[in-house]
């Protein structure tokens, strides 16, 4: 199992997305306010967000609250200023991955707390980030295929097909 952390969030189709892959992954999406947007059930039905219900979610008013509600042992910071790559880090059971906002990423002082236990995406020099959907997506899936997929499917309907 995967904790996904999304610290002050702005963009509501990001948290929508990522939402989704919490939902498919049976990850834990954990907010820390302030948010950007409406997470009112009211606001998520008017989004078609149909999946919401699957969502493990909880939201926080600060990242301290967060830390005094929970056991957080094996914490991954992604950020683009990380002097090493996801692929470089073992993520274990119940790990927790916190992502920052669109704008300006995780606080400073947050990322220095932890340097040990930041990571970036590789990318090219010139390009500033990937969008935070997709990075969670990304580091996400690397946790979880890590832990060999745990309680996720791995069986299509192409399986028993014949090869050509």
């Amino acid at each position: 199992m995967v904790n996904i952390v999304l610290v002050e969030p702005e963009i509501p189709q990001n948290c929508g997305n990522i939402a989704r892959t919490c939902a498919a992954t049976r990850s834990r999406l954990h907010l820390v306010e302030p948010l950007g947007f409406d997470i009112s059930e009211k606001a998520v039905k008017r989004a078609g967000l149909d999946y919401w219900p699957m969502v493990d979610l909880t939201v926080y008013p600060s990242l301290d609250d967060l830390f005094a509600r929970n056991q957080v042992a094996d914490l991954w910071l992604a950020t683009t200023k990380a002097p090493r790559d996801y692929s470089q880090a073992q993520f274990q059971d119940g790990c927790w991955l916190f992502f920052g906002k669109e704008t300006v990423g995780l606080p400073e002082w947050f990322r220095l707390a932890h340097a040990q236990r930041c990571i970036r995406i590789p990318m090219r020099e010139d390009a500033r980030s990937l969008n935070l959907s997709n990075s969670v997506a990304i580091l996400a899936y690397e946790a979880l295929k890590q832990q060999g997929f745990p309680g996720l499917s791995g069986i299509g309907e192409m399986r028993s097909a014949e090869p050509s």
